[in-house]
């Protein structure tokens, strides 16, 4: 037997950074007892609130025994004029426990160097045991840390016990004082007392009769099941069910050892506050689960999930009513006094929030969102000016009314709500709802162009800003979220298929500014260069080639919605063999015509029958491709200069680009020349590595 079995018992960590951790002890532990030249298999961990858990089926009971190769210094460095070793050699002898004569000398591409063989015999898993384990606690990485009584390692919470044992016996591990032993806790309430584990299927088994599922996959299927039963059984209306959402999900898996759900009521008068407000003050601040009919709207029920059993049901839910009575009684209050001002009266308050304090207030931002938003619209759909502004005008007004002080998050939402009740057009309050989205990556996007554009306006004018006065992201610091930012306005322009150039847009984000701060020449490139920077991101992680990504940005990336056109046209066609033939004489074509620019071919100097022919080709390839660039149909027009495969090979074959008459060598440069800002148009694929 030589199972793992190890636990971390502590006080209770926060829901939120129990997976995390889990990741971390896996991927660690595979990666440490493989640097050890361990074999191991079948990792898993398991956790509740108390402890973190790392079980291995199988790791072998010894090292093998291994001959290391540790390069030193080279034989320049190593030996002086005589052949004698030098204090570097001697050094690096010494180092491995060596004499210099041990020392090999070894042929690399470099030159020769010193290498010290060294035999090393393989020690027991159980005595290296204690230094890993050791080191995957001190190594653990959490959002916030603390130190208790006269500890010096911070941990997320007060470590209270560590069970560490290999195949059957104790690992020798201390750690902070507490030595790892075999005895494990059950549930804090329902069964509090120790009892000894033998093995991870004892284990699991034993916590479940101390009423802990210590796995996190059964712990979650069982508390969609208590919720499930809870609305069933509890709330009283026979098509009610409850509102699923996975995040919340996995924070009340995170929050229990073990699920019982409890249905409650609450008045319906509560239901006249916008869902949205019903749904954060519920899932947000209390974990409880909203409750829905059949078509979707909520009803006064919801469904909270206690980590001990609920002997008395009325008396569990009257406490959680209580609860979330109070919060749902702020939020009406707020959202009936909100309604007595319109959002338009709040504009001038604006001046009293400071968007960023070398950057001006909320109003001054509103006021160059609606420019910005204004010519968006005027450049793709001018009918819809007149509501982009108006939404443009009112999208940060919701942030002075009581309801998105107490909930920040629905920011946008509550603005669209009282757009609505002051009268304002439909598509107006639309666009102050969808003017964040998306609120993260892959988050839903705006559904309507007026969101889109009061969205960009927003995210145009933060970037601008923030390079202007140089508070750029650098490392982790990103204090805007301008990497965010970033990745929402791509999300934006590909999501609804919008054609725009940025250069354009950042420019007019700058102007907007006016005196108010002193831009840089190089701003509006850093700008761009930080957009395209996430774009390529983006791309690679979807799957792309860099290669075929780098090919596509380094002739343009002005239009993100075109430049993704071209990486997909180049990565459809990248592994046909005439492409790889065509790739391979445009890098020969960017060696020879090096810097280049002309394009004008003079006929009648063409004398080979090769030159005719290639000119001839692209003359052809040029009137059939050229109107396929100009309709974006990047994967056509590459099929159609894939015709000029064969004669490009015939012309490096036949011709001398190089002649000795400079009028001739001219002119089958401009030939190459012009066959090259051909292919440029889509990208340039002397990037690409193909074969």
């Amino acid at each position: 037997m030589s199972e793992l079995l190890f636990e971390i018992g502590t006080e209770e960590i926060p829901a939120g950074y129990i997976q995390s951790a889990l990741d971390f002890l896996q991927a660690e532990a595979e990666k440490k007892l493989k640097e050890l030249g361990l074999n191991s298999s079948g990792f898993k961990t398991f956790a509740t609130p108390r402890r973190l858990t790392l079980s291995v089926d199988f790791i072998e009971e010894r090292q093998p025994d291994r001959t290391l190769e540790h390069i030193g210094p080279s034989t320049v460095a190593g030996y002086d004029g005589d052949g004698n070793p030098t204090k570097a050699a001697i050094g690096f002898a010494r180092s491995k426990g060596m004499d210099p004569s041990d020392l090999q000398v070894i042929k690399t591409a470099k030159g020769e160097y010193l290498m010290a063989v060294e035999d090393v015999q393989g020690k027991d898993t159980l005595s290296l045991l204690p230094g890993v384990l050791e080191s995957l606690i001190r190594e653990l990485v959490f959002p916030k840390s603390m130190r208790w009584a006269d500890t010096a390692t911070a941990f997320v919470r007060p470590i209270q016990w560590l069970v560490a044992l290999y195949g059957g016996q104790k690992v020798d591990l201390v750690f902070e004082g507490i030595v790892a032993g075999t005895t494990t806790r059950g549930h804090r309430f329902m069964s509090p007392d120790t009892f000894d584990v033998t093995g991870t299927e004892q284990y699991l088994s034993t916590l479940a009769e101390k009423y802990v599922v210590a796995d996190n996959k059964i712990r979650r299927e069982l508390v969609i099941s208590e919720v499930k039963r809870a609305v069933q059984e509890h709330s009283g209306i026979a098509d009610a069910q409850p509102v699923l959402h996975e995040g919340l999900i996995d924070t009340v898996t995170n929050l229990v050892e073990k699920p019982y759900g409890v249905c409650g009521s609450f008045d319906e008068k509560f239901l006249t506050l916008p869902d949205e407000a019903l749904i954060t003050s519920m899932r947000e601040h209390q974990k409880y689960f909203p409750v829905a009919d059949k078509d979707g709207t909520l009803l006064p029920r919801f469904v909270a999930v206690n980590n001990t059993d609920i002997k008395d049901i009325d008396l569990a839910a009257s406490g959680h009513e209580r609860v979330l009575r109070a919060r749902l009684e702020d939020g009406l209050f707020f959202f009936n006094e909100d309604k007595k001002r319109k959002l338009s009266d709040r504009l001038d308050q604006l001046d009293g929030i400071i968007f960023q304090h070398q950057l001006g207030t909320m109003l001054a931002k509103s006021r160059r969102m609606e420019k910005i938003a204004a010519m968006l619209a005027d450049k793709i759909q001018p009918a819809l000016k007149e509501a982009t502004m108006r939404a443009a005008r009112l999208a940060k007004a919701d942030l002075l009314t009581e309801m998105v002080g107490e909930f920040p998050s629905l920011q946008g939402i509550i603005g669209s709500e009282y757009a609505l009740h002051d009268g304002e057009d439909q598509t107006v309050a639309q666009a102050i709802h969808e003017h964040y989205m998306p609120v993260r990556a892959g988050g839903q996007l705006p559904a309507s162009l007026p969101g889109a554009f009061v969205g960009l306006a927003d995210r145009l004018d933060t970037l601008a800003g923030c390079f202007a006065i140089g508070e750029r992201p650098t490392g982790n610091k990103d204090a805007f979220g301008l990497r965010r930012q970033a990745i929402g306005l791509l999300n934006i322009l590909k999501g609804l298929n919008i054609n725009l150039s940025l250069s354009a847009v950042i420019e007019a984000a700058l102007a907007a500014y006016g005196d108010q701060i002193k831009v840089q020449e190089h701003t509006a490139d850093e700008i761009l260069d930080f957009i395209r920077l996430r774009f390529e991101n983006e791309q690679v992680a979807s799957g792309v080639l860099q290669e075929v990504v780098d090919a596509a940005t380094a002739t343009g990336f002005d239009n993100p919605l075109d430049c993704l056109g071209r990486i997909q046209a180049l990565d459809a066609i990248q592994n046909q063999q005439d492409f790889a033939v065509l790739a391979g004489a445009f890098k020969r074509i960017r060696n020879i015509i090096k810097d280049n620019t002309e394009t004008q071919v003079e006929p009648n100097l063409l004398s080979d029958a090769a030159e005719k022919d290639l000119y001839a080709t692209l003359e052809t390839v040029r009137s059939k491709a050229l109107p396929l660039l100009d309709e974006k149909q990047y994967d056509k027009a590459l099929l159609e200069m894939l015709a000029m495969k064969s004669p490009v090979d015939r012309f490096f074959d036949d011709v001398m680009v190089m002649a000795e008459d400079a009028r001739i060598r001219q002119n089958r440069l401009n030939l190459l020349t012009a066959l090259g800002e051909l292919v440029l148009q889509v990208g340039d694929i002397s990037k690409m590595h193909v074969e």
